[in-house]
């Protein structure tokens, strides 16, 4: 394993796009431990003291790195970043002309990235004003006004703040993806959540051994541990459908004739639908958080949210079962978009190609459709019992657990496409790899 870290730092490529990609983490951390001006840093370290972990607050403190609980100039995150990206994937589907963007290649996917930063910075608007209205009421503080001082220059100020902190979050994650090594948004949540684990832990292990019930704390270890190897065995599982190609003669060359296959992986989607559900689940909560009235309508969707979306810091078995379906759902909705069988079809009759016992064109389509969906519901399955354990962990022992099998599959997932990528770079060169 030392000669595999040995051989990262040899290429000179590849070291300066690990050490670039270091570099930003130092920056993004940073970042997230200032705070924004006008803000009474004594209530938030008497917050801070108290915080407990679990809920809606919980998971949102845990992508922003800890950020929010600090009231840092990037306590969003990456959150808006997410919600316009799902947005913006909806709606190429159902509006012809964002359709048609897509498929013109590089110049169209710049047009929609270019409209998804738009959206983003207009979201992270109105998610800031609803958290400084939250911290200002106490609804996310146990009560304690973060910012004593409400009032419109003192709000612009704050709002403006985290949305500038949001939009640098942004570029920090393109600058990542260009010079560096990996998915930069993928990497900034990977952080993110990694930086908490030791915070998490340690706070299970408080409420644990405070009544005696370390068994728990050991027994929520080892299944910390079995997921995360689950997940890198279900991750390398793939259906291999065999593919062949006819000989044809071009003068004096014979040309195809030989076999190859299409894998399709059991986890297609890796962690997108997963985040997708989870982000789908908190606009709601952010919503609503942005509506600063008393009225009584107002207050009415704030109690449903509370009870169910898990708003109110506690999560209930109506949320388990909401973040449940929506997996399944997204996981078969981003395979739909991902892999189209009549396109793939198409391209296999245009090369020559076909698969063994099944006739070209609108056969072949059906058969890829079909073991397409065949593997999408297992690994659908596991991806969404996954995201809901721990969460199933803390309605039986009454225990609150911030991290979730969301944060889990996405350091995992993304630790193994970075890996993957390093992987690639070091064969290229014919060094020794992690996976090899």
């Amino acid at each position: 394993m030392l000669n595999i870290y040995r051989n990262m730092f040899k290429v000179p490529d590849l070291r300066g796009k690990i050490l670039f990609t270091l570099a930003i983490f130092g920056v993004y951390r940073l970042g997230a431990t200032i705070p924004v001006p006008g803000i009474d840093l004594d209530a938030v370290q008497a917050f801070q003291e108290q915080q407990q972990a679990g809920g809606i607050y919980g998971l949102l403190n845990l992508f922003s790195g800890g950020a929010l609980e600090q009231f840092s100039v990037f306590s969003l995150g990456i959150i808006p970043y997410i919600t316009a990206s799902i947005m913006m994937q909806l709606l190429t589907v159902v509006i012809p002309k964002l359709q048609a963007l897509q498929d013109e290649g590089e110049a169209g996917r710049k047009v929609i990235t270019q409209w998804t930063r738009y959206t983003t910075v207009v979201l992270a608007l109105i998610q800031s004003t609803g958290f400084t209205y939250l911290f200002h009421v106490g609804r996310f503080t146990n009560g304690i006004d973060l910012v004593p001082n409400y009032t419109p220059g003192r709000v612009a100020l704050i709002v403006l703040t985290m949305t500038a902190g949001t939009a640098f979050v942004m570029w920090l994650g393109e600058q990542i993806s260009q010079r560096g090594i990996g998915n930069g948004m993928s990497l900034i949540i990977f952080v993110s959540i990694l930086s908490q684990f030791p915070f998490v832990f340690g706070q299970i292990w408080g409420q644990t051994a405070a009544v005696g019930l370390v068994l728990r704390f050991l027994v929520i270890m080892l299944v910390f541990l079995v997921v995360i190897v689950t997940i890198i065995y279900v991750d390398q599982g793939q259906r291999r459908i065999p593919v062949s190609f006819a000989k044809r003669v071009r003068g004096r060359r014979v040309m195809g004739g030989q076999s190859t296959y299409i894998p399709l992986k059991v986890n297609t989607a890796g962690v997108i639908p997963v985040i997708f559900a989870t982000s789908m689940l908190l606009f709601p909560s952010l919503l609503v958080t942005a509506i600063p009235s008393d009225a009584a309508w107002v207050q009415g969707l704030y109690r449903w949210v509370d009870e169910n979306l898990g708003g109110g810091g506690q999560i209930t078995w109506w949320y388990v079962f909401l973040l449940f379906s929506l997996i399944i759902f997204f996981t078969y909705f981003y395979n739909a978009i991902q892999f189209d069988p009549t396109r793939q079809a198409e391209m296999l009759q245009r090369q020559g190609g076909f698969i063994p016992g099944v006739r070209p064109g609108g056969q072949t389509a059906s058969y890829l459709g079909r073991i397409l969906n065949r593997i999408t519901l297992p690994g659908s399955v596991f991806l969404a019992v996954i995201a809901v354990l721990p969460a199933l962990a803390g309605l039986l022992w009454n225990i609150p657990i911030s991290f979730s099998g969301v944060s889990i599959l996405i350091v995992v997932g993304v630790a193994l496409e970075t890996m993957k990528q390093i992987e690639s770079q070091l064969t290229m060169r014919n060094y020794e790899g992690f996976l090899t």
